[in-house]
């Protein structure tokens, strides 16, 4: 990913850099299952993390999984390196920012939705309601089912548990097609929400204000004192 951010300094040349992660199945583009971690050296591999094994005669130090394991996932990661090389992961990657743009632009444009995801880093669209009193972004996401589309929604950690947002991560497979068809059937879902919407709220009753309550309140009590007192009259 950092490859698309131009002259950005992120790796080893930074000095408080002490590890490198990548998920493989992510933007390494093979299988699930497979992630890498590299050290700057040995010394910033902390001991805790690290197992010994004696089960095939010899000492073997170890900090992944072990037992079992197939290898498909690192042969698949080895040859997508070789394959694709720096360019090609940089060319890869830089259309799934284009892509993000796309998506994040047309969400912008339905004007149901704040953007909250930056720009820069992962190609991700984070989005929120700007107005949640009539639906949720839980009940866009469920609808937006019926369009073949699972989006995830879901609150912020703690401290921000009042903000929803849906989420999208562009990935190498999702297509500019893909991204303006999403926005199309946003845009449908939202709008047959808000419809359903304002036929529910025409269908209740209107709510009373304070002041027309306080006027049924002393009306109520007025004919209930005066009917007391043409009681009392012999």
């Amino acid at each position: 990913m950092p490859a698309s951010q131009g002259k950005l300094e992120w790796d080893f040349r930074l000095p408080l850099v002490k590890s490198i992660n990548v998920s493989g199945h992510k933007y390494g583009l093979v299988y699930a299952g497979v992630g890498w971690v590299i050290w700057r050296n040995k010394e910033d591999l902390p001991d805790e993390l690290i197992f010994h094994i004696n089960y095939l005669g010899a000492d073997q130090p170890t900090f992944t999984l072990n037992f079992s394991k197939g290898s498909n996932q690192i042969i698949a990661q080895y040859y997508q390196l070789i394959r694709l090389g720096f360019e090609g992961y940089k060319d890869i990657m830089q259309n799934c920012r284009d892509n993000a743009t796309v998506l994040r632009e047309g969400i912008e444009k339905t004007g149901h939705f704040d953007v909250v995801s930056k720009d820069s880093g992962v190609p991700l669209v984070a989005f929120s309601l700007k107005d949640s009193s009539r639906y949720t972004v839980f009940e866009v996401a469920e609808s937006l089912r019926r369009f073949g589309w699972i989006v995830p929604a879901y609150t912020m950690p703690a401290d921000a548990e009042h903000v929803a947002v849906m989420r999208v991560v562009i990935r190498e497979d999702f297509s500019r097609g893909l991204a303006e068809r999403l926005i199309t059937d946003l845009t449908k879902t939202v709008a047959d929400m808000d419809a359903h919407a304002v036929k529910k709220a025409a269908a209740e009753p209107a709510k009373k204000t304070v002041r027309e309550i306080e006027k049924e309140v002393t009306t109520y009590w007025r004919s209930f004192v005066a009917r007391k007192k043409s009681s009392l009259v012999c």
